[in-house]
């Protein structure tokens, strides 16, 4: 039992370390990785390496190459637009529900963070875009949905991803409009207004995807109106 528990949190280890070399492109899109190699890297046996691709190969990180190793999917514009689409989706629904359930605790956890965003400052695009991140996520929290939550925290994973592996996106890493959108969800949020919230967070995917030069194309039609 003992040994087992050493194990499983060996795997956690191991899988928290490969998915952050993913995301940040430490790991590059493309890159074939095999089981031995990783396991000397991380002076392990082979047998937690292989639970933690496993578990990314469910993720979508990474998929088995029979006989090879396992390669790091690529991320692809496509891939971007599917993530847009299913905030598009879901996040409009999370904020609407966190004004529904916002009590003065979480409204004083979303003022924080978008303190700590405009702290960051312009010279500092990934500080301010991860502290905007977190805005997000406390908001998928305070939704009261673990279904939804995890649905979104996957997205905002392969988000820092396309941040990463994609350079065009950079420019909307300093988008002033970012906070000011972030403080008008913030409001309707504070005010228990669910229809503003979610509009108001429609009004940001919009000016994300926009910033990210992602075609919205004449089929778009989520992202209309």
């Amino acid at each position: 039992m003992v040994e087992q528990k050493k194990r499983s949190s060996l795997t956690a280890t191991i899988n928290e370390r490969l998915r952050t070399m993913i995301l940040t492109g430490e790991l590059t899109p493309g890159q074939v990785v095999i089981e031995s190699d990783l396991a000397e890297r991380f002076d392990s046996s082979k047998t937690p390496v292989r639970e933690a691709l496993h578990q990314l190969v469910t993720e979508g990180l990474v998929s088995v190459l029979p006989k090879k190793g396992y390669l790091v999917r690529p991320m692809t514009q496509q891939d971007l637009t599917e993530v847009l689409d299913l905030r598009m989706l879901l996040e409009p629904h999370a904020a609407a529900e966190c004004a529904r359930f916002a009590d003065a605790e979480t409204i004083g956890r979303l003022r924080e963070c978008l303190d700590r965003q405009e702290a960051a400052g312009p010279k500092n695009p990934m500080a301010r875009t991860e502290r905007a991140r977190s805005f997000h996520l406390e908001i998928a929290h305070s939704a009261r949905s673990t279904r939804l939550l995890s649905s979104l925290q996957r997205c905002y994973a392969e988000m820092v991803r396309a941040q990463h592996v994609l350079p065009q996106l950079r420019d909307h890493l300093g988008n002033p409009r970012e906070l000011e959108e972030h403080e008008a969800i913030y409001k309707a949020i504070t005010e228990g207004q669910s229809a503003a919230a979610a509009e108001a967070m429609r009004v940001h995917l919009r000016t994300i995807r926009s910033t990210m030069g992602v075609d919205l194309g004449a089929e778009a039609l989520l992202w209309r109106g």
